[in-house]
C-alpha cells in the first residue's frame, strides 16, 4: 500500500537538501584574500536596512550601485556585473545564517563577501557596521563591495603584461583575491574557477550596463 504522506515527506527532504546545497555553493567574493568590530547583533537589521529574501534581480539596487561606485571611484557597470555574478545563490538571511553555522567561513550578503574582506574594507568608511548585518542590508553589501573594488584597484600596477583589462583584473581580484589578481596582471593564466567567473562577467556585462544606464 502506498503512503502519500511518505511521498510528501520525501519531497520536503529533497527540497531542504536542494536549498541548503544552493547556499553551500556560495562563497565567491573576496574569500581567497583574507588579509584585511561589530555593531548590530546577528539577525538584527540595521536602521534603514532592507530584508533580502530569496534569489532576486539585483538590478533593483542600481541606484545604490551607481552612488557607491561613484563614491569609491569604480566602474558602476563592473560592480553591477559582479552582483549579477554572485546572484546565482538565494540571498535569504535565514538560509545564509543557517549555512554559516555549518561553515563559519561562508560569505554573506548579495555580494557574497567574507568577514575578513569586510573587516579590512570598513575602517574609515562604515566602521560601526558589522559583517553579520550583510544578509539583512543589501545597501551595505553594495557599499562594501564598491570599496573592496576600490582597494583592489589601488593595488594594481599602472600597466600590466597580461591580456586582461583593468575591469577584468578587478573582477578576478574580487573572486580570487589580490595576490592572484596581481599574478594575472603579470601574465599568469587563471585556473578554471577564476576563468569561469570571468566568463560569467562577460555574459552579464550587457545587462549590467542596461541596469546602470551604460551602453556599448
Amino acid at each position: 500500500m502506498r503512503h502519500p504522506w511518505k511521498r510528501r515527506a520525501g519531497l520536503v527532504a529533497v527540497t531542504t537538501v536542494t536549498v541548503v546545497a544552493a547556499v553551500a555553493c556560495g562563497g565567491h567574493g573576496p574569500a581567497a584574500d583574507p588579509t584585511r568590530a561589530p555593531s548590530a547583533a546577528a539577525g538584527t537589521p540595521a536602521p534603514g536596512a532592507s530584508k533580502a529574501t530569496g534569489t532576486q534581480d539585483v538590478a533593483q539596487w542600481a541606484p545604490q550601485v551607481t552612488a557607491y561606485a561613484e563614491k569609491a571611484a569604480v566602474d558602476p557597470r563592473l560592480l553591477m556585473a559582479i552582483l549579477y555574478n554572485e546572484s546565482y545563490k538565494p540571498h535569504d538571511p535565514d538560509l545564509e545564517r543557517a549555512w554559516q553555522r555549518l561553515k563559519p567561513d561562508s560569505a554573506f550578503g548579495i555580494a557574497n563577501m567574507h568577514k575578513a574582506a569586510f573587516d579590512d574594507t570598513k575602517p574609515g568608511r562604515f566602521a560601526d557596521r558589522d559583517w553579520q548585518e550583510l544578509p539583512d542590508d543589501p545597501k551595505l553589501a553594495v557599499e562594501a563591495a564598491a570599496w573592496y573594488l576600490h582597494d583592489l584597484a589601488a593595488q594594481l600596477p599602472s600597466s600590466s603584461s597580461g591580456t586582461y583589462t583593468r575591469n577584468e583584473l578587478l573582477a578576478l581580484g574580487y573572486n580570487a583575491g589580490a595576490g592572484n589578481m596581481l599574478a594575472f596582471a603579470r601574465g599568469a593564466k587563471p585556473g578554471s574557477m577564476a576563468q569561469s567567473y570571468l566568463d560569467r562577467l562577460h555574459q552579464n556585462w550587457d545587462k549590467a550596463g542596461e541596469a546602470v544606464g551604460k551602453r556599448g
